[in-house]
């Protein structure tokens, strides 16, 4: 098994455990919402010890149900994956473009003239070929 096979096993295993080790663990027992939003927690936490505050502000759109509210998170978290996924896969991209580049630049070096890349060298004689005939 690779190196990065080994890791990724790893982190796979990892993630698992997160997920799975509360729910084993029964930390969420007893409790009226055993894995509320940070967001709830806090507005009871400030309820109870201040019952006369006031936000200041208000939300700008507050959706009809939770499961809009749901799906909205998901669709967050769904553009921000994607948006992660497009950015990864270009720096991989330009850096597999410019490994594959240099590769070619210094794999046919030795026939292309000084100064010249193996496009330039090729070209150059071709033309000299034909230029003979």
């Amino acid at each position: 098994m690779s190196r990065n096979a080994k890791i990724n096993t790893l982190l796979l295993l990892l993630v698992a455990a997160l997920a799975v080790l509360p729910l084993a663990l029964g930390l969420g027992e007893g409790k009226e919402e055993p894995f509320a939003g940070a967001d709830a927690q806090a507005e009871a936490a400030i309820t109870e010890l201040k019952p006369d505050y006031e936000p200041w502000f208000s939300p700008l759109y507050e959706p009809p149900s939770g499961e809009i509210e749901s799906a909205l998170f998901a669709l967050q978290a769904a553009i921000g994956a994607g948006v992660l996924a497009y950015y990864f896969g270009l720096r991989k991209g330009r850096r597999q473009g410019a490994a594959e580049a240099e590769a070619a630049g210094t794999g046919t070096a030795g026939t292309a003239g000084a100064g010249q890349s193996a496009g330039e060298g090729a070209a150059v004689s071709a033309a000299a070929g034909s230029a003979e005939s």
